[in-house]
């Protein structure tokens, strides 16, 4: 599927889809809600949009999201990656679990988002990748923001399915601690996915997913960059995988 790139590199809708149905700005939306959004609904459980210069902007994006919602899904966001364009004051009018990327807000947003229940989840990997600035770690936890990682794997942006990489970016690029980062890709992660009832911690009444790390020390998870710091994997209290060697 040929999707339109646009001059800073995100992909907003297909040219197909365009073309072949006759949408222009501002149609696709009613397009997704109409059509797409009822089938949606038996296969999803949360709804995303990027807020973003080039792509939806806030009024598309909030006719979007008020309709998942009315649907049942959760909401989610990505903005604030090349521009501040309104995407954390939406999250936070519209109860979102979390905005992703963050990397252009500044201290008002940071300030703002700190104010809310909205969990702001951060991608150092597609920053790297793209070469564009790191979102600002230290600031928004230092202003009282909830925060997570995540790998943002996608073929057009952060081509990495790595977390440990992720939690190493953290501590050296955004000036996370070890525990930081630990807290920010397990317990928090859990917490925007609403899961954190089952997942994120080890505890009573929890799924038992647990990863061994190979290391003396807890904080080689995010000290030993890019390196094979797992050692098992254990999915539902059995070994899922073991390393070999």
């Amino acid at each position: 599927m040929k999707s339109r790139l646009s001059s800073k590199g995100q992909i907003t809708v297909p040219v197909e889809v365009r073309n072949e149905l006759g949408l222009m700005t501002g149609t696709e939306i009613e397009f997704l809600v109409r059509d797409v959004l009822p089938e949606a609904v038996h296969v999803a459980q949360a709804a995303d949009v990027f807020l973003e210069r080039g792509a939806f902007d806030a009024t598309q994006a909030r006719r979007y999201l008020t309709a998942c919602r009315a649907a049942g899904l959760e909401l989610r966001l990505h903005g604030d990656q090349f521009t501040e364009s309104g995407a954390i004051p939406l999250a936070i009018e519209l109860g979102a679990r979390s905005v992703d990327h963050l990397e252009a807000t500044g201290e008002e947003g940071a300030a703002v988002l700190a104010e809310s229940e909205v969990t702001g989840v951060l991608l150092p990997a597609s920053a790297l990748f793209l070469g564009r600035p790191m979102p600002p770690g230290r600031a928004l936890v230092d202003a009282g923001a909830a925060i997570a990682l995540a790998t943002d794997f996608n073929p057009g942006s952060a081509f990495c399915e790595s977390l440990p990489l992720v939690c190493s970016l953290a501590a050296t690029q955004l000036e996370l601690a070890p525990e930081e980062a630990l807290s920010a890709c397990t317990v928090n992660a859990a917490h925007v996915l609403d899961r954190a009832d089952r997942k994120g911690r080890i505890a009573a009444g929890h799924d038992a997913d647990v990863v061994l790390v190979a290391a003396d020390d807890w904080r080689h998870l995010a000290y030993h960059l890019g390196g094979p710091v797992v050692h098992t994997v254990i999915a539902g209290g059995e070994i899922a995988w073991k390393r070999s060697a």
